[in-house]
């Protein structure tokens, strides 16, 4: 059976030619780039060549990029450090936010770093309010705002330089989680206005474990993992060269064909979607699903109740399918997703992300309608 891959937004798989350039480096160059010699010197460029490469994708200045080992620890670098080099006590964020998110931020709040946490509304598409951040910002102290770009889940986009041009008025510091989007979306971080915008290589066909943080040079933050003198004073440990050479090189890729692979992505998300509803009475969709206010790779599918729906992911995975999903969290359970639980989804329905990459075709996407017609038919309470 060929499997049909439908969770991009959890994972890519790698390109080949990101392939080729990171085994070229590990056959060809071994040296340890913070040595002074000449082996490590030639590893030394070739992170230098990367960082320059991603810097100019972004419009921003090399040295306001530093290489990570993924989106989680580029967010919690960003939350703890940035937190830290201001002294602030206020963070406003939503309930719809990753877990790298939620999850710093209620670390410093329990440790006592933070004082208070605010939450922006968020209607039932995951649409933030942009007057009640404002409203926030007004009423309280200096606040460290941490608002994502898409959602990882319903793929409801945020209006991301709005937010920032908020935050410039209220000298908010402004991190804004750009996993989903990096490689997707242009990102001009001259315009932006965000104080940190993070990448994971793994999200747009490049390598696993690696990443970046992108720092607006006109702030200083200290690092969070000490050792050495790496990333500029920033990030201690002997950097990860076949990761960071892929990265630059996934990046490159993606931005050399970004138009191509939106029009067909969006093309296979807006046929599933006509599918879907033609072929299966009560389907819904969560979150925002138009090309203006949604992530064009990911479609989030509400289904009607049935019998078995925790089951629904395991039946997909038996006949080939490979997506993720959920439910909202029942009463008195933190079983689920809090995403849906916040945008106050039925817990009763069951719900599939179906994320999409350039490597996905419509003839996938007839069969996984015609295997999830059949599953729901089945199991469908009358």
């Amino acid at each position: 059976m060929n499997r049909i891959y439908l969770d991009n937004a959890a994972t890519t798989p790698l390109d080949k030619e990101v392939l080729s350039e990171m085994v070229n480096v590990m056959d060809n160059y071994y040296g340890n780039p913070s040595s002074i010699h000449a082996q490590g010197r030639e590893v030394r460029t070739l992170i230098e060549k990367a960082r320059k490469t991603v810097a100019g994708l972004l419009n921003a200045v090399p040295a306001e990029i530093f290489f990570t080992s993924g989106g989680t620890e580029a967010d919690n670098t960003a939350i703890r450090c940035g937190i830290a080099a201001f002294g602030l006590k206020h963070a406003i964020t939503s309930k719809l936010e990753h877990h790298a998110v939620e999850h710093t931020l209620d670390s410093l709040l329990k440790t006592g770093v933070i004082d208070k946490i605010s939450y922006v509304n968020t209607d039932t598409k995951g649409n933030i309010d942009y007057d009640h951040l404002e409203q926030l910002l007004k009423e309280n102290e200096r606040s460290f705002v941490s608002l994502m770009h898409a959602n990882n889940e319903l793929g409801t986009l945020t209006d991301i330089v709005r937010v920032g041009e908020i935050c410039e008025t209220y000298d908010a510091i402004y991190h804004c989680d750009t996993v989903q989007t990096m490689g997707h979306y242009k990102h001009d971080v001259r315009a932006l206005k965000a104080h940190f915008i993070v990448c994971a290589a793994h999200k747009l066909h490049g390598p696993k474990g690696v990443g970046f943080l992108y720092v607006n040079h006109n702030i200083k933050i200290s690092p969070m993992i000490f050792g050495g003198a790496q990333e500029r004073n920033m990030r201690g440990g002997t950097e990860n060269i076949y990761g960071i050479v892929g990265l630059a090189k996934a990046l490159e890729m993606a931005y050399a064909s970004m138009e191509q692979h939106q029009k067909h992505i969006q093309g296979l998300k807006t046929y599933l979607k006509e599918q879907l509803l033609a072929e299966i009475p009560g389907i819904a969709f969560n979150g925002e699903h138009d090309p203006e206010t949604s992530l064009y790779t990911v479609l989030n599918v509400s289904f009607p109740e049935m019998d078995m729906g925790d089951m629904l992911l395991f039946n997909l995975d038996i006949n080939g399918i490979s997506a993720s999903g959920g439910s909202a969290c029942s009463s008195g359970s933190n079983i689920g997703s809090h995403v849906l639980t916040a945008i106050g989804a039925d817990p009763g329905r069951p719900s599939v992300r179906f994320s999409f990459s350039k490597l996905n075709t419509k003839e996938e996407l007839d069969y996984v309608v015609q295997k999830v017609k059949y599953i729901v038919e089945q199991n469908v309470n009358v």
